[in-house]
This record gives C-alpha cells, sequence and structure tokens, in this order.
C-alpha cells in the first residue's frame, strides 16, 4: 500500500475518506495517444469521480508553440484554473483514465506554477472502478478562486539547456519511452520524425515504474529500477519522453523518492527529433 502524501501520491481509499473536505479540488487529466479509439472528454461526461472537473492538456498549452501541449503561460494557466474553481487553499488531486498516464504530467505543470499541494491518484479512474466506488456525470458546481502562481523555472528544460546537458554529462538526462523507442528500432508516432535518443541519456520506460494494476511502485523498487537503468541519483535530473508527457511519470516517482533535483524536458522528442542541429544516438548507448 502506498504510503498517502498529499503533495506527490495518494491511495483511493485517502481520497475516499477526504471527498467532503471543503477545500479538496478532483482533476480528471485523462488523455489518450491518437488512434487509441478513445475520447477524454466523452468518458469525462458520461462519469467521473464526484466533483472532477476536466482538465484538458492539450487546451491549457502554449497556442504559440507547434510542439503538443507545452507548458502554457503563466496567465493563461492562471486564467483556466480560476474559471474551473481552483485556487488557492486547495489540495488538488488529479486522475487519469488510463491508471497513471497523463496526470503526472498535470502534477508536474502545478509543481512549475508554484503549486504544492497536488496529488496523484495512484491507480486511477480503473483503481476507483474496480473497488466499485462512486461515480457521477454531473458537471461540477464551480465558484471562482484565486491563484497565485509562481513559475519555478527550474523544474523546465529547453532544448539548449539539453543539448548542454548531453555534452557536458554533468546531469542524468532519463527517457521514459519504450526500448523500442530509445533504441530506435520502433517508428516514431509523429511523421518525420527521427528515431532514437538523446545522446548520453538513459532508459527507464515509465511502465517500468507501475505495477499491474497502475499503481506505482514502492520508492524503494522505483529506486532500484532507476539504478539499474545506469542512472547515477546523485547528479540533477532532467526527464524526457515523446511529448513530455510520461517524464512526468519519471518526475513523479524520483519526488517520492525524496529526489527533488529534477526537471522536465518540456520539447522532449517532439522536438529533439524533428531538431535537424542536435545529434541522435541509437541502439543501447
Amino acid at each position: 500500500m502506498a504510503q498517502d502524501d498529499p503533495k506527490t501520491l495518494v491511495s483511493t481509499d485517502w481520497l475516499a475518506s477526504h471527498m467532503r473536505d471543503p477545500d479538496l479540488r478532483i482533476l480528471d487529466a485523462s488523455m489518450y495517444m491518437p488512434g487509441s479509439e478513445r475520447d477524454a472528454k466523452a468518458e469525462y461526461a458520461q462519469g467521473h469521480i464526484p466533483g472532477a472537473r476536466f482538465f484538458d492538456i492539450d487546451e491549457i498549452s502554449d497556442s504559440r508553440s507547434d510542439l503538443p501541449h507545452m507548458a502554457p503561460p503563466i496567465e493563461k494557466f492562471m486564467s483556466r484554473m480560476r474559471a474551473m474553481g481552483v485556487g488557492d487553499g486547495h489540495q488538488v488531486v488529479v486522475y487519469d483514465g488510463a491508471g497513471l498516464f497523463s496526470a503526472a504530467r498535470v502534477w508536474w505543470l502545478f509543481k512549475l506554477m508554484g503549486q504544492n499541494d497536488i496529488a496523484v491518484l495512484d491507480g486511477g479512474l480503473p483503481k476507483w472502478v474496480a473497488e466499485g466506488r462512486e461515480l457521477e456525470d454531473m458537471p461540477p458546481i464551480i465558484r471562482d478562486r484565486h491563484m497565485t502562481v509562481r513559475r519555478q523555472a527550474h523544474l523546465v528544460k529547453d532544448v539548449t539547456q539539453v543539448s548542454a546537458a548531453s555534452k557536458l554529462r554533468d546531469q542524468e538526462i532519463i527517457d521514459a519511452r519504450s526500448p523500442g523507442r530509445f533504441r530506435g528500432e520502433e517508428p516514431e508516432p509523429r511523421p518525420g520524425m527521427r528515431g532514437g535518443h538523446i545522446p548520453g541519456s538513459k532508459n527507464v520506460h515509465y511502465a517500468s515504474l507501475l505495477n499491474a494494476d497502475q499503481t506505482m511502485k514502492t520508492p524503494e523498487e522505483t529506486r532500484a529500477i532507476f539504478e539499474a537503468a545506469g542512472v547515477d541519483l546523485s547528479k540533477p535530473a532532467i526527464t524526457t519522453c515523446g511529448s513530455g508527457v510520461t517524464a512526468a511519470i519519471l518526475s513523479l516517482a524520483m519526488a517520492r523518492m525524496g529526489k527533488d533535483d529534477h526537471s522536465l524536458y518540456d520539447g522532449s522528442w517532439s522536438e529533439w527529433g524533428m531538431f535537424p542541429t542536435v545529434p541522435v544516438a541509437t541502439g543501447d548507448n
């Protein structure tokens, strides 16, 4: 049983016992890969954890960027949160319909915006449903709430910073994609993208950190997985993936382990794989 921590990860039991807390806010941050034949918004409308608001990762992003769901400007984040009735003094719990997939991205985004009272629901909606817990199909009643945002720039990296880290090897770059994509053996989901990985990066597939029920493995187990992948946990870490979503699962796991010096490469492979001037490595090294 995971140790409940309202700043990283909480269990379905914890959420069920805090459902009536006046300052609890629940977010459904489900999103699915193209081709999955799943519609996150429609699924939310059919049934969600009582009181949950839908957090649209693609819409609450930087619309000026050509890259998918990049972190939004502060003003946009604040206005969207106000409209959702999420603000100062709230404890937020975020979940998704896959179990533990996109919810960690929203957890990281809140941290980037200086919000610490946010946790991911361990096992997400599938675990909640499997336990026979209540769902509703009514939209929640929203009251505006102001949110004070202080962007934590050290939590995000751009291509220039990651390129420097790749050359200097002074930080560990950890890639959450599948081993096949990391090695450049599986096709990339976006056209025109090179296969392979950032030189010097290590591969920790996000799925390896999860149990069969999509709950996160214990901090001791995840630490062993990072170490087995050759990650030096004494160095600062940069997490990366295909488009900055599953990288946040690695970030969440490290936060659970008590490791705080980690940031996320927001452009991830969507940017690096299309960038003609940065090198690409293939195979295991």
